[in-house]
C-alpha cells in the first residue's frame, strides 16, 4: 500500500493513527519538549514563550548577566523535519535540542537560547503551524521576521545594546538571514551549519526549499560583521564542501574564518568541546 506524501502528512495530523506508524510523533515531540525543559531548567535558565507576530517561539534566558553590554543569543536547528527522511514529520521538535545544549555549555556571561517556529510548543493551532513551517518555507521571510522579533524580545529582557548570534545547523542559515537584516549584530557563529540551504538540497537530491530566502543573496549585508564558520570534517550531513564554496562567493572585504574541526561530525562532538572552542576561537575575537 502506498499513498501520496501529501496524503500520508494529513492522515498523521488527524490523529497519528495510520497502522504503519509506531506511535505518534506528536506525542514524542511532547516528550523530547519536556526534555529540554528539564536540562534548561536544571541549570537556572528561565523559560520563555516569545509571541510575534506569525508564531509564538520557546526561549530560555541564562541567569548571568551581561557586564559589556552583549548577549549572545543561540539558534535551534531544523529539528525533526521529516520522518526517516522520506515524509513531512507532525512535530518539528528536536530529538535532541544541539543548539538548546550549546547555549547551556555557553562559558561565561549573558546567554539566550531561541527555537525555531513550531518546536517545542505543540501544534494547538494548524494552519499557523503546517508542516511546511518546518520543510520547505523553514526559512521564509516570515520565519526570519518571526526570529528577528523574538531576538529583539530577548535583547530587550537582557538589557543588551549587541549581540553575538550562534546557530546550529540550519539555524546558521536563520542566523545569516536575521543579521542581513539588522545592525546590532556584533558577531556571527556558525556551528556545523547549513550555510547553503538550497544548494544543500540540490546536493543531497532532496526538495527543493521552495518559498525560502537564501543566505547566498544576502551576501554583502554581511560584510562588515565578524563570521566564524566552525566546521565537523567527519561532518556527512553538511560536508565541508558546501561551506567553503558559500565563504569563496563572499566578498573580499568580508571579515571571515573557517575552523575545521578534525573529529567531529554533525553531532558529536560540539556540546562537549563548546567551552573550549570558545576561550580558544571565539572570545579571543570579542576581547
Amino acid at each position: 500500500m502506498s499513498l501520496h506524501p501529501q496524503r500520508l502528512v494529513y492522515w498523521v495530523a488527524m490523529g497519528c493513527s495510520l497502522f504503519f506508524l509506531s506511535g505518534c510523533i506528536s506525542l514524542d515531540g511532547q516528550e523530547h519538549s519536556h526534555q529540554a525543559q528539564d536540562l534548561a531548567l536544571a541549570s537556572h535558565w528561565q523559560e520563555l514563550n516569545v509571541h510575534t507576530s506569525s508564531y509564538d517561539l520557546s526561549a530560555y534566558l541564562s541567569p548571568q548577566k551581561s557586564d559589556n553590554g552583549v548577549l549572545t543569543i543561540y539558534i535551534e536547528g531544523d529539528g525533526s523535519s521529516w520522518v526517516h527522511g522520506e515524509f513531512p514529520s507532525s512535530d518539528p521538535t528536536p530529538k535532541d535540542p544541539i543548539g538548546l545544549r550549546l547555549a547551556l555549555a555557553h562559558p561565561q556571561g549573558a546567554a539566550a537560547y531561541l527555537s525555531r517556529p513550531c518546536q517545542f510548543i505543540g501544534l494547538e493551532n494548524p494552519l499557523v503551524c503546517n508542516f511546511k513551517v518546518w520543510t520547505s518555507e523553514r526559512f521564509s521571510q516570515n520565519v526570519i521576521d518571526s526570529i528577528n522579533q523574538a531576538i529583539d524580545q530577548l535583547k530587550s529582557r537582557a538589557q543588551a545594546q549587541s549581540l553575538i548570534l550562534v546557530g546550529y545547523s540550519g539555524g546558521a542559515a536563520v542566523v545569516l538571514l536575521a543579521a542581513s537584516q539588522r545592525h546590532d549584530v556584533q558577531s556571527i557563529i556558525s556551528v556545523a551549519g547549513n550555510v547553503s540551504p538550497q544548494v544543500w538540497a540540490k546536493v543531497l537530491a532532496l526538495e527543493p526549499l521552495e518559498g525560502s530566502l537564501d543566505p547566498r543573496n544576502v551576501m554583502i549585508k554581511l560584510t562588515s560583521i565578524p563570521q566564524i564558520y566552525l566546521v565537523g570534517a567527519k561532518d556527512r550531513v553538511v560536508p565541508l564542501d558546501l561551506t567553503t564554496a558559500f565563504i569563496a562567493q563572499l566578498p573580499t572585504d568580508s571579515m571571515v574564518e573557517l575552523f575545521e574541526i578534525p573529529k567531529n561530525g554533525h553531532v558529536c562532538c560540539w556540546v562537549e568541546q563548546w567551552p573550549l572552542l570558545w576561550t580558544t576561537l571565539i572570545k579571543p575575537k570579542h576581547q
